[in-house]
């Protein structure tokens, strides 16, 4: 297998210069993309629109060039939220064959996989870790992984409003179910987690269990599950490499040096970093009260990225990284999973 990524910033959500660029010149080919990760300059929440747009414009884009079947089954992962310094952009899997006779190394691999669609009444349950969790395991399949050398798992999940649930719940407590129960699903998958000692209220509520790789991010512009699996295989003939860690907290810039340490490489070959952030939900970092969860105008999860994307920024000297926010059962309470690809 043969993996490549390609970086490129966005001036609005439906910026897509600098990707038509790289087609036009024949440095990507467009029929071998199968995921896209990007960060928009939305707020993140319930009523982010621009994921959504992003999605939408990428799609008919794509549709035009390769086809809409081709389109339709890459994972579109669009976290909204760029807070602070962090810069709007697109990171684009490309996978393709191996030439013949290609040296292989222990380097980049990666596996996609679409869930079912879910019913607003499964999502943060243990219905959604369930399907999660084989979703999970069909991409690593999909990868040629084994579970141990899985890096980072990054899913895009649903949300539901309390208009479409018909309850009293609103939509920032259900994005965090659907974040909460997709990390579960890949704990279950990753045997991080055996699947009977989850209860259903311990979504968002045991904060013990979790996966050191998940990531996950909730929005209304889809129904079902995006999964995107990466790691390092022996099969791969990749330029590039992965490596992650765990921040104990938001401030834990040595989590992220480890990080780029796990690759083998220096800072000056990072291609991008993906990280988590939340609001400590105990209310404390480093032995002093915050404030993120208190605030009414502000949601924790727009501040938590903020800090997250300034600390990790101010290690790799570059803005134009993925952070998204809210990171239930996604590493400790308060900490949260970071990874880095890196160029051999």
């Amino acid at each position: 297998m043969h993996v490549n990524v390609f970086k490129i910033p966005q001036r609005r959500p439906d910026d897509l210069s600098s990707l038509d660029m790289l087609v036009q010149s024949g440095q990507l080919d467009p029929t071998k993309i199968v995921a896209i990760l990007g960060k928009t300059e939305g707020n993140g929440c319930v009523n982010d629109f621009t994921r959504g747009f992003a999605v939408q414009t990428l799609k008919a884009y794509l549709s035009a060039h390769v086809g809409s079947e081709i389109s339709n089954r890459i994972v579109y992962v669009m976290s909204g939220g760029t807070e602070g310094v962090l810069s709007p952009h697109l990171t684009i899997f490309v996978r393709d064959e191996s030439a013949p006779d290609t040296l292989c190394s222990n380097a980049l691999v990666l596996g996609i996989h679409h869930t079912r669609s879910f019913q607003p009444a499964e999502i943060g349950t243990l219905a959604m870790v369930e399907a999660v969790a084989a979703g999970v395991e069909a991409a690593i399949l999909d990868a040629k992984l084994s579970p141990s050398e899985v890096h980072f798992v990054q899913i895009k999940c649903p949300l539901v409003s309390s208009v479409e649930s018909g309850s009293k719940e609103d939509g920032y407590t259900s994005m965090a179910l659907s974040r909460g129960a997709s990390a579960l699903g890949v704990a279950v998958a990753l045997a991080e987690i055996q699947l009977d000692a989850i209860c259903p209220e311990d979504i968002c509520q045991r904060y013990d269990l979790y996966s050191s790789v998940a990531s996950t991010s909730a929005g209304s512009e889809l129904s079902n599950c995006e999964i995107l699996v990466l790691g390092n295989a022996p099969h791969s003939t990749s330029a590039l490499v992965i490596g992650h860690s765990v921040m104990g907290h938001a401030l834990d810039v040595d989590a992220v040096k480890a990080a780029i340490a796990n690759t083998g490489q220096s800072v000056g070959s990072i291609v991008n970093v993906f990280a988590k952030a939340e609001a400590d939900p105990t209310g404390e970092i480093l032995g002093c009260r915050h404030t993120m969860l208190d605030d009414s105008d502000i949601s924790h999860t727009r501040m938590a990225r903020a800090v997250v994307g300034a600390v990790v920024a101010s290690v790799v000297q570059n803005p134009m990284i993925y952070v998204s926010g809210g990171a239930e059962h996604q590493g400790p309470a308060g900490g949260d999973p970071i990874a880095v690809i890196a160029r051999l």
